[in-house]
């Protein structure tokens, strides 16, 4: 059983399947009887939104904060205002998409503070180890690295989402389980809990798994 911090973001490398997650946390939440509004942050990758889930979010009443123009043909470095009311405003819980490397994640060093000052955050890192420069530990928490320096806030926790899109097998997510633990030796940061797709998550043995519910589009 996850215990849901008021404020929780969701950092990684490009294409580690933090969006997802962050809508599927968002829907966790929902689900336990609690408030929650989700924030897209993603002020660098056009393609992988929060707002893709738009309608599954508003059908659970689920409020969204997105930049005024995601999904359309103009993208500008700019985030709504909006925003601040997530950190002023504590009678909700609030789930953040942060962009992808250090580079979107400079976006989240301006709302740091309000953050740190009210202590009531969980800030996990999202790792595919079959992705490109993540593929071990090291390579991983060099990554880490860069998003914690660039945003300002320490993670408190790791998500292996490690993943092959609609082909990943049981065995494939088990198969990372060690390369996860020596990310969380050498960063001294724990993981928090390991995701697989909803039609394979039962079948995947040593850890216990969160089930995604997946648009095509994140797999």
């Amino acid at each position: 059983m996850l215990k849901f911090k008021r404020v929780t973001l969701f950092c990684g490398h490009y294409g580690s399947g933090k969006t997802n997650i962050a809508v599927n946390y968002a829907f966790w939440i929902k689900e336990s009887g609690r408030g929650v509004r989700i924030a897209d942050m993603d002020i660098v990758n056009p393609y992988f939104r929060t707002k893709d889930s738009e309608a599954e979010l508003a059908e659970k009443g689920i409020d969204l904060i997105s930049p005024q123009y995601a999904n359309s043909n103009v993208d500008l470095p700019a985030l709504p205002q909006e925003l601040y009311g997530l950190f002023q405003q504590r009678d909700r819980f609030a789930v953040l998409d942060i962009g992808g490397d250090d580079r979107g994640a400079y976006a989240l060093g301006r709302f740091a503070p309000l953050i740190l000052e009210e202590d009531d955050y969980d800030c996990f890192y999202v790792a595919n180890f079959f992705r490109p420069l993540t593929r071990t530990a090291e390579e991983a928490l060099e990554v880490m690295k860069e998003i914690e320096a660039a945003g300002g806030v320490p993670f408190t926790g790791i998500v292996n989402n490690s993943n092959l899109g609609e082909e990943t097998a049981p065995e494939n997510v088990e198969s990372t389980f060690g390369e996860a633990h020596r990310l969380a030796g050498l960063s001294g940061v724990p993981v928090r809990f390991t995701t697989a797709r909803e039609s394979i998550a039962p079948q995947v043995r040593g850890e216990n798994v969160m089930p995604l519910i997946l648009q095509k589009k994140y797999y």
